[in-house]
């Protein structure tokens, strides 16, 4: 037998810390639903997930695992030490920075030109709407 170290995962990890590790994937929301599930189907498993969320700080934590995600983002942002390297991913993001501002922009543009179209058909209905009750006003 192997002794696991505090931070070791187990090579073969049974289905409740599959379990734990799907709902931190998913977020707190996921642990919640399961919370509120346990109450419906069976009071003491969502008593008892109610609990393990308390004892194990995911009720009070922003997120499960999704804290995880946000600092690795942030730990991109960080020089790798390769001059080569840290030069292309600034060129890329200043790349993508450009071209979601252009694309923002023809977004814009694009919504400009059918909220014209649709003002222009309401005016030109309009107006066909009072020539024709101007032609029967007048006939009548």
């Amino acid at each position: 037998m192997t002794a696991l170290t505090e931070h070791a995962v187990p090579e073969n990890p049974g289905w409740l810390s599959r379990a734990e590790a799907w709902l931190d994937d998913k977020g707190k929301g996921a642990w919640i639903a399961a919370m509120v599930l346990g109450f419906i189907f069976f009071w003491p498993v969502g008593l008892a997930l109610l609990a393990y969320m308390i004892w194990s700080k995911r009720m009070f934590n922003k997120s499960c695992s999704r804290r995880k995600s946000w600092h690795s983002h942030m730990s991109a942002m960080k020089p790798s030490g390769n001059s080569a390297f840290d030069a292309y991913k600034s060129d890329t993001l200043a790349r993508l920075e450009r071209e979601q501002q252009e694309f923002e922009a023809f977004l814009h543009r694009l919504r400009e030109a059918k909220d014209k179209a649709e003002f222009d058909q309401f005016m030109d209905e309009r107006v066909r709407e009072n020539r024709e009750s101007d032609e029967t006003g007048d006939n009548a």
